[in-house]
This record gives C-alpha cells, sequence and structure tokens, in this order.
C-alpha cells in the first residue's frame, strides 16, 4: 500500500495509521529511512491525540518484545526487525521494504510526501518495480482535499 501525504504531515498521518492497526489487533513496525527522525516522530505518536494512547518504543525504550508499535531505522539487524512479531510493516522517510519484508508481513505501506520530490521519484521507481513482481497487489492511496484517502491505483 502506498500513501501519497499531500494534505497532512508524516506526523499526522503515521499515528492515524498506527491506530487503525492495532484497533484490527496487529502489532506494527516502522522502518525510518533517517535515523535522526525517529525520536521525533515517537514524539508525535505520544501526542498524538489527548484522548488515545499508541503504545510504541525505540530500542532504547525497552524489550522491543513488548512494543505493540515498534520504530526502528531501516539499517536494522533482522533479529531486531521481527522483535515484535508485527502484523504490518510501515516504510518511512525513504525507507524501501526488501523482498523478505513483502513475504513476511501482512501489508506493507509505504508513506511518502509530496513536498520531496526526489523522494516521491523514489517511490514511483518502487512503484514500478513492485508492480513487475508476481504476486504483489498493489495499492496506491492519495490524500483528498480534506486529508482523507482516495485510491487511485
Amino acid at each position: 500500500m502506498f500513501y501519497h501525504l499531500t494534505r497532512q504531515p508524516l506526523e499526522q498521518v503515521l499515528p492515524t495509521l498506527l491506530h487503525k492497526t492495532l484497533e484490527r489487533g496487529w502489532r506494527a513496525l516502522v522502518l525510518c529511512g533517517n535515523p535522526l527522525r525517529l525520536r521525533p516522530l515517537s514524539d508525535a505518536i505520544w501526542s498524538w491525540r489527548e484522548d488515545s494512547f499508541i503504545a510504541h518504543g525505540t530500542p532504547e525504550d525497552g524489550d522491543p518484545t513488548r512494543q505493540p508499535v515498534l520504530l526502528l531505522p531501516e539499517e536494522r539487524p533482522a533479529a531486531e526487525a521481527a522483535a515484535n512479531g508485527a502484523d504490518v510493516l510501515f516504510c518511512v522517510e525513504g525507507a524501501r521494504p526488501t523482498q523478505a519484508d513483502l513475504a513476511h508481513f501482512r501489508r506493507v505501506c509505504v508513506l511518502f510526501a509530496d513536498a520531496d520530490a526526489a523522494g516521491k521519484e523514489r517511490m514511483r521507481a518502487l512503484w514500478r518495480e513492485l508492480k513487475e513482481a508476481d504476486g504483489l497487489a498493489l495499492t496506491y492511496w492519495q490524500q483528498d482535499m480534506r486529508g482523507g484517502w482516495e485510491r487511485k491505483a
């Protein structure tokens, strides 16, 4: 699932998608292409809404197996990536799923911002690459004028 952010920043969109993931009883892994963005993203998840709590952490926050949402840098050891038993993988800040990721997770979500022209081009290339792979059902979602999601492909 490709999510094209055109109206809201990642700090607003990611917590919403994580909340929906947890509501389904699933666990999530967030891979961040920029390790310097891990802490700001974690802070955004903590402060997302006053009436809602999304339990999450990074390896520095303690036992990763206890985290329903685990945030990791893209360059992570394979054992860490599987540590929390995630069902859904979120790739943000330019992170790309590996072939092993595509086979392992129930759902893989790639989020990218419209404002990042170079990042957008990398995600278009990833779309084309995955489109050619056998057995993958790709979807492309773009934010509408209200910030909701409209399926484009």
